[in-house]
This record gives C-alpha cells, structure tokens and sequence, in this order.
C-alpha cells in the first residue's frame, strides 16, 4: 500500500517529503540519461526499489548492486538473481571487515557508523560485514555509465574506493550527502566537492541537473549542505 501510494503521488508531482521529491527526480534522471544498453550500479540496494527502475530503463545493460544486510541480501539475490549481480558486501576506501549498524526498527538508517536517527529510537544489531571497493568488486570492462549511493553517510568511502572506475568510465553519479549521516564520518563537504572536483565532476541539485541548469560551485555547496538545503545531489563529468 505504502509504494502503491508513493507511486500516486509520485506521477501527480505531489511532493510532500523531500524523500517524495528525490523520487520523482530520480526517476526522471534515470528515463532521460540511461539508455536500452547503459550499465549501472546500486550501491545500497536495500528492497531493490532504484534497480527494478533501472532494469525497466536499462534491460539490456550489464547491473550490480551492493547490499550487506543479511536479510535484504538474499531477498535481493533470490529476486534478481538471473538480471543482476548482487553482492553481500558494503562498500569502502579498502578491503577489510567491520561492524554495521543494522537498524531492526529501520533498516534504511542502516549503516557502518551510528547516525542522527531523526526522532526514532533505534534497535541496532550490530553485524560483521565484508568491506570491499567497488573497483575490485566491478569487471573492468564493464563500463559503468551511472551509479546510485545511499549508504547513509558513508558515501565518501564509497567514492573513494571507485577511482578506476570514476577516472576511465565517467559514470554518472547519484548520491546521498547530509548533515546527521555523513558528519558522523568526519567528512567535511570542501573535502567532498574536492575529490570529485578532481575526477572533473560537477555536482548539481537534481531538478537543476533535469533543468540543465547551473552546478554548485564549491561554496554553494558547502552552504547548502551546511544549511540542510539539500541532501541528494548529481555529479557528471
């Protein structure tokens, strides 16, 4: 009923959450810049809501999406198992293994560090997970043309781990980055727009990237993640 009701709203344009607005953009980037034969990437997966529209969109391209909770994994793998390839582990600067903050209560607040949790009180189990980066995880040959991550606040490290795959395929990037996640990281957002500042990346809001309108400079999004303005963002080359 929830995504019955999502779904209503989404195609009436009625934003009645943020989380409302990101979807309806999201959707409408993924119509307008992928393609029959473009290859993607999800990068917290969770129920597989972002890839069933990018195997919609993309039927022919080459898919692969990271989840580490246990639960969400084997439902994600019994699913897709002959459309995608999904993998078990979280994403990271380097290989290794650590501790994830799985939220019982609600599992989209998961993470590898504990996060502003928004007026919930959080049931957190605490799981071991594989860390691994997306460059050693993904065929160099698979030319990647975009990629999703919400990992709530650990989408640095993600980035990070991703420099083959930024320098030689040029993807397309749509990502999460707010106060109350990623400062749990100590990640600073000039360290952020720096690093993909240096790939050649421009971020955008994602209704100015739809418009073809004007990227952040480094100071506007300093102040607008400073100020909460927005939290989803879009970077292409």
């Amino acid at each position: 009923m929830k995504s019955f009701i999502r779904s209503v709203l989404n195609t009436l344009h009625l934003d009645l959450t943020k989380n409302l607005k990101y979807d309806r953009l999201t959707k409408k980037i993924i119509r307008k810049y992928l393609n029959n034969n473009s290859n993607c990437i999800d990068v917290g997966c969770h129920k597989g809501e972002i890839l069933d529209l990018l195997l919609n969109q993309c039927s022919n391209g080459n898919h692969f999406a990271f989840e580490p909770i246990p639960v969400f994994f084997n439902a994600l793998k019994n699913k897709y198992h002959n459309k995608a390839t999904i993998f078990p582990y979280a994403l990271g600067e380097e290989n290794g293994v650590d501790t994830f903050q799985y939220v019982v209560n609600a599992p989209a607040y998961s993470g590898l560090k504990k996060r502003d949790y928004d007026n919930i009180e959080p049931q957190i189990e605490e799981i071991e997970v594989q860390i691994k980066t997306m460059d050693d995880c993904i065929p160099a040959n698979a030319s990647i043309d975009f990629i999703k991550i919400d990992v709530e606040g650990g989408e640095f490290g993600v980035l990070k781990g991703s420099k083959r795959i930024l320098s030689a395929d040029k993807p397309i990037l749509l990502f999460e980055f707010g106060v109350g996640a990623s400062d749990f990281y100590n990640i600073h957002p000039e360290e952020f727009f720096e690093y993909l500042s240096s790939f050649g990346y421009k971020i955008y809001a994602l209704d100015a990237f739809i418009k073809s309108e004007n990227h952040y400079s480094k100071r506007q999004f300093v102040q607008c993640y400073r100020k909460k303005q927005e939290y989803y963002f879009v970077g292409k080359i």
